[in-house]
């Protein structure tokens, strides 16, 4: 009995056949990976706030994994690690532009390796408790010798203001601006972190004491205090020359103007939109604003209540919100 053998066309439509269903077995298996989330731990408390609620969404709602990577705050280190995507470190809750310019230029821009959410609004400023609203409302206060000495607290001829961590790229920032602001004879800049200034500044505002600080919004340190911006200079072209990665950057830097305000982004690693796609479609979706990023603040960690069941509270009461970052 004579062989029944396929046909070239039998053949050629099994071959289509399989090549489709492992096309399909592919995306699919795309479309679901889960693997977990890395997401880093920067040393401010709006971070932080974001971080907590973005492993809570990624951990409840999404059913799938993610950790913080306690102490992970090194902000070089954690672009490094997004841009390799590897795993290591997958998202930056925070990233303040343009404080991070010279990383989004190279990292986003350049490289492609990492991505952002649209962003929310916030400012950098100078501050004094309001008390003492009445001898420094602007920059010229700061450069007469009367009011330097109020704020010199070890008796070295120049007084202090806290110009931020020293992981911070802002603590740079305000270096450069006191130095080209001709400040830099009379004040000197104590750079500590987040934590060390406000018990420091909660010891002050208790006695009534001089405080000279750079801070941002949204923070819950606005409602804890009554604090006064100083005010600077306008902008203009040509006010913000700064280069933070020169060798001697304060030295060929320049900056004496107001900061402009701020956009500040959920960055995250492209690698996750093969490695955990739909994580990477909610955090290009998610949006926070303002408000909402200091209740955070204020009920993690001035009303010290376990931010995961924060995260959860929230979310459970913006279920809508979450689902339409989930699915859009």
């Amino acid at each position: 009995m004579a062989e029944n053998k396929p046909t070239y066309r039998e053949t050629k439509m099994k071959n289509i056949f399989r090549i489709t269903a492992l096309a399909a077995t592919l995306s699919a298996s795309a479309a679901f990976a889960q693997e977990k989330v890395m997401i880093s731990d920067p040393s401010w408390n709006g971070a932080r706030a974001i971080g907590h609620v973005l492993a809570a969404i990624i951990n409840g709602p999404m059913g799938s994994e993610a950790e913080i990577v306690t102490g992970m705050n090194q902000q070089p280190v954690i672009f490094a690690g997004m841009d390799k995507g590897d795993g290591s470190i997958d998202v930056h809750p925070d990233m303040w532009m343009p404080n991070w310019k010279s990383a989004w230029d190279e990292y986003v821009e350049g490289n492609q390796t990492i991505a952002a959410n649209a962003g929310y609004p916030g400012t950098s400023l100078l501050y004094v408790p309001s008390y003492m609203s009445d001898k420094i409302s602007s920059i010229d206060d700061l450069k007469k010798p009367e009011i330097a000495a109020m704020f010199d607290t070890d008796g070295n001829g120049k007084g202090e203001y806290w110009a931020g961590d020293i992981t911070w790229a802002s603590t740079k920032r305000w270096q450069i601006k006191f130095k080209s602001y001709g400040l830099d004879e009379l004040w000197e800049p104590q750079i500590v972190s987040a934590d060390t200034f406000k018990a420091g500044l909660a010891a002050a505002y208790a006695a009534s004491q001089p405080q000279l600080f750079y801070y941002w919004t949204p923070e819950a340190l606005h409602v804890q205090y009554d604090l006064t911006a100083i005010d600077e200079p306008e902008r203009y072209d040509g006010c913000e020359d700064v280069d933070l990665d020169a060798e001697n950057w304060l030295e060929v830097s320049h900056f004496d103007c107001v900061i402009a305000n701020n956009s500040v982004h959920v960055a995250y690693s492209k690698s996750l939109e093969t490695r955990n796609p739909a994580v990477a479609k909610m955090l290009g979706n998610v949006q926070f604003t303002g408000l909402e990023i200091a209740s955070w603040i204020q009920e993690m960690f001035d009303n010290k209540r376990d931010p995961q069941e924060v995260a959860e509270e929230w979310i459970a009461d913006n279920q809508s919100i979450v689902d339409g970052w989930i699915n859009n």
